[in-house]
């Protein structure tokens, strides 16, 4: 390894000022500069010791090293390189004195002279590189060479490598004590990296954490794909990216979402199953790293600049929805850690890609029931009377308040002839559609047989056999109808289990106690029938459970007692008003509770 021209080097020597004379013992001079030697070394690797014991962190760990060896040789050109595992090339990780050029090259096991420091696992002193075959020369200028492996626990982890510009520069002594820095570095090294590894993987996990709690937020596909890019980006830098989920029915993943060089964009991509790396991820059902896609005859060129590739699959409940595959233009720039971090996110990832999808299927039905419900509210209010019929003797009003969008309560007044006028109100069970639906076909077989005129108990009964023919699981309704007749001042009242009618003379009050049982729930039943005779004044009121059974905050509910005042106390005003009246005293009497079932409400005044 080379760089530039440096400034004088001043090789340091160790020297001291004792001398032996030659009358004494030549065995007890070597022995004393051994000695001393061993001093000097253990000195050495003290001050070495507490310079590494002090931090974990690899830039100041190898910044100190530089330091220490350049007080023991000083040189001018120094680098440590580092080994990768899975391309079992050496990066410099540290340099001084290299160009930026020399700093970004790799060097393979065996390769130039740190390459068979590596290989070997033995140091090297070179007195001149020319001599040496095969020589890497990064600096033409660069005259000798010293390079030491770095090994820890037996394992190789990289090379300390110094560059001079004069021949024969570097001394038996230097290697020693260069061999002894490795010996004390590369474990510290090791160390470090381990600290880093972990120390990224718990903000790795961090991070995970916070994006698994944002992406569960997201219930919309679109926005949910794009955030997914962007949270990525917090974990690894890739240059491309794209989200392609699986059309199962065609074997073919479509690209969703895509990320490329800074601006999101969306192909209309569609990759059968069968080929390129995506491909082969979904039937291999495992995650594909490839360093380089130019040496893989799977891949589909379809970002000329890419070089490197990682396709991880999504799973969820036991099948692949598609995959997350992230691109460079840098051969083998993704590692391990960024597939264990990718998977890892990728099961999230599925989880909030499924959620969006139910969210979409459901806003999707939600959608098609709010139609329906509006549609079947539209044929209700069609069915519904638009307003009271008029007679000379009586004035008609009615209220009708649902509780949801559609509800399961029916009225109407059926002509029955000159001065008659059939009153009906009733209440199917259940809500929303499906009552509403029951409603509509409990009028119109109403309708029908009202072309009989039939008395208010034979209507109920033949109703009953009409629902009995077409009996629904669970689906009945209760029925009041009463015929009033304006000529004699009548009320026929007949009942099927709906709210008995409130009637009030003079000011007081008292119940029809008309009783029966509902329709469509027992076959060969009969009604009782009552009549009633009213005078001016008298008023009468039908309503559903709704009003009666209408809570207020303390749980109490509205009752017959409150209703039955009320009318009373109003008896002399117009029918219209009397039933607004009742609405108005149960909304306040329920404050600020919803409703939770149909409010209707039919007032008969005699004039």
């Amino acid at each position: 390894m080379s760089s530039s021209s440096p400034p004088p080097e001043h090789p340091h020597e160790f020297e001291g000022d004792y001398r032996p004379s030659e009358s004494e013992n030549p065995h007890a001079h070597l022995d004393l500069q051994n000695t001393r030697v061993e001093t000097a070394d253990l000195t050495y690797l003290v001050q070495l010791a507490d310079a590494l014991n002090t931090t974990l962190d690899l830039e100041t760990l190898m910044q100190r090293t530089s330091e220490l060896v350049r007080e023991v040789i000083d040189y001018r050109i120094f680098a440590i390189l580092l080994l990768n595992d899975r391309t079992h090339e050496l990066r410099m990780r540290f340099q001084i004195g290299h160009t930026p050029e020399v700093q970004r090259a790799r060097v393979p096991m065996g390769k130039g002279v740190v390459g068979q420091v590596a290989l070997t696992r033995q140091p090297l002193l070179i007195n001149d590189v020319s001599t040496v075959e095969g020589y890497i020369s990064a600096n033409p200028d660069v005259r000798s060479e010293l390079a030491v492996p770095l090994i820890a626990k037996n394992k190789l982890i990289g090379v300390m490598d110094l560059e001079s510009e004069k021949h024969g520069y570097f001394r038996p002594d230097h290697l020693h004590l260069l061999a002894l820095t490795a010996s004390r570095i590369a474990q510290a090294i090791e160390n470090a990296r381990l600290y880093a590894r972990v120390s990224r993987q718990a903000q790795t996990l961090t991070v995970l954490n916070e994006i698994s709690a944002e992406l569960t937020s997201i219930l919309d596909l679109d926005p949910l794909l794009a955030r997914i890019g962007q949270l990525l980006r917090r974990l690894i830098d890739y240059q491309m990216f794209s989200i392609m989920l699986l059309d199962s029915k065609s074997d073919t993943l479509i690209t969703r979402y895509a990320w490329r060089f800074g601006y999101a964009h969306a192909p209309l991509r569609r990759i059968p199953i069968t080929t390129g790396l995506v491909g082969a991820a979904v039937r291999e059902w495992r995650p594909i790293n490839v360093p380089d896609v130019r040496k893989d005859t799977r891949y589909l060129p379809m970002n000329p600049e890419t070089r490197s590739e990682l396709i991880v699959p999504l799973f969820h409940k036991g099948r692949i929805i598609g995959v997350l595959d992230l691109e460079h233009t840098r051969a083998g720039f993704f590692n391990e850690e960024h597939e264990r971090t990718l998977t890892t996110m990728a099961a999230q990832v599925a989880i909030s890609i499924e959620n969006a999808r139910l969210y979409q299927a459901v806003r999707r039905q939600e959608r098609q029931l709010e139609r329906d419900i509006a549609m079947a509210r539209e044929v209700q209010l069609r069915l519904l009377p638009p307003s009271a019929p008029e007679h000379t003797h009586a004035e008609l009003a009615v209220r009708f308040l649902p509780a949801r969008t559609i509800g399961g309560d029916l009225y109407d007044f059926v002509d029955y002839g000159p001065g008659q006028t059939a009153i009906v109100l009733g209440d199917v069970s259940g809500k929303a559609a499906p009552a509403a639906l029951f409603a509509a076909l409990v009028s119109g077989i109403m309708r029908a047989a009202a072309a009989q005129r039939p008395g208010p108990a034979q209507m109920l009964t033949l109703l009953n056999d009409a629902l009995q023919e077409r009996k629904l699981e669970s689906q009945y309704v209760v029925m009041m109808f009463a015929l009033w007749n304006d000529e004699n001042r009548t009320l026929q009242i007949a009942n099927s289990g709906a709210v008995q009618p409130v009637f009030c003379r003079g000011g007081q009050s008292m119940t029809v106690r008309a009783e029966g049982f509902p329709l469509g729930l027992f076959p060969d039943v009969s009604y009782e029938e009552f009549n009633l005779s009213t005078q001016p004044g008298d008023a009468v009121v039908f309503i559903s459970d709704g009003i009666l059974d209408a809570e207020n905050d303390a749980g109490e509910m509205y009752g017959e007692e409150r209703l039955s005042n009320l009318l009373c106390s109003h008896r002399e005003l117009p029918a219209a008003e009397i039933a607004e009246a009742i609405l108005a005293d149960v909304t306040r009497f329920q404050g600020g509770r919803d409703r939770f079932d149909d409010e209707t409400i039919i007032v008969l005044r005699v004039r």
